[in-house]
């Protein structure tokens, strides 16, 4: 199966040369790789033409937008200017973000999910973040580890990598989504908004794709989610809610759970704040009423098995 890669991304130098030598030392390569370089003002480009002078099917393309970095529209825009650029030949299309380091047999363990069930719509594996501990004997802070597990330790270092655990585990963190091409165009694409890394899976249900999470698939995710949100930013994850359609009792439980898993409680506030701000604006839906429904339906049942 051919698989084509885009990666949005922005004053990353610190770690793109990580994401594309993983990438090109996968055991299935992919058939492209377009890199969009949106905006950036460090040395990312200089970095990724290195890879795309070396790999004739990397490539790169410069986009110009705000600089302010709020979720969802910004790197979906740029994943949009990326995705126009490929042609049509591909069996899965995979956005994956550009502070990410990948095992070697990830991409082929994706392809395998997707032949062994033609209605599987989307697979992914789990971000492991870093978590380090002081060791006055360590001098090699800069380095990154290869191959560590979920429970392993790198002893140069003395750090740890534990699950980024932000989310449930039947779902595929933004960061690195893989979609089959029937089902990315059935869903119609990646919504540019707030919310586009959990509609596309409510938008698989409703359309009877199946979603397949990997545990055994261990990625290195070099840079916190939201490290550079602003409040602005924290505020849109409510309106994400109300554009989802899910009504304030779902908005308030998930905000909540969301809230407490980031183990900020005062979040659950702003997300609440942004629900009734985009639901006083009329913000549009992002899905429509009959999905809408659909998915107030299915998380209102999510809800009770976890009680119940």
């Amino acid at each position: 199966m051919n698989y084509y890669i885009i990666i949005p991304t922005y004053n990353e130098e610190k770690f793109v040369s990580l994401t594309l030598q993983s990438l090109v030392e996968q055991t299935i390569l992919p058939s492209k790789v377009v890199v969009v370089n949106d905006n950036s003002t460090d040395k990312t480009e200089e970095i990724v033409l290195k890879f795309v002078e070396k790999y004739p099917w990397i490539s790169i393309v410069n986009k110009t937008s705000d600089a302010i970095h709020l979720p969802g529209s910004k790197v979906i825009q740029a994943f949009q200017k990326g995705y126009e650029t490929v042609d049509d030949k591909y069996d899965i299309i995979v956005k994956v973000d550009s502070d990410l380091i990948f095992p070697k047999n990830y991409f082929e363990s994706i392809i395998n999910h997707f032949k062994s069930d033609e209605r599987i719509g989307m697979v992914g594996g789990f971000c492991y973040i870093e978590t380090r501990t002081k060791n006055k004997n360590s001098d090699k802070k800069n380095r990154v580890p290869d191959d560590l597990g979920q429970n392993e330790t790198c002893e140069e270092k003395n750090d740890n990598w534990v699950l980024e655990n932000l989310t449930d585990k039947d779902h595929i963190r933004g960061a690195l989504k893989a979609y089959r091409k029937e089902t990315f165009k059935q869903i119609g694409g990646l919504k540019p908004a707030m919310g586009w890394d959990t509609v596309d899976e409510l938008l698989c249900k409703f359309y009877n794709w199946k979603i397949v999470t990997d545990e055994s698939l261990h990625v290195k995710h070099l840079k916190p989610t939201g490290a550079n949100y602003n409040k602005a930013a924290r505020y849109k994850q409510g309106e994400a809610f109300y554009t989802l359609g899910y009504g304030f009792w779902i908005t308030a439980i998930a905000s909540a759970k969301l809230a407490m898993m980031k183990k900020k409680p005062l979040l659950f506030i702003d997300y609440i704040s942004g629900f009734w701000k985009a639901k006083s604006e009329k913000k549009s839906f992002l899905v429509t009423d009959e999905q809408a429904k659909f998915i107030r339906n299915y998380r209102l049942q999510k809800i009770k098995e976890k009680l119940f």
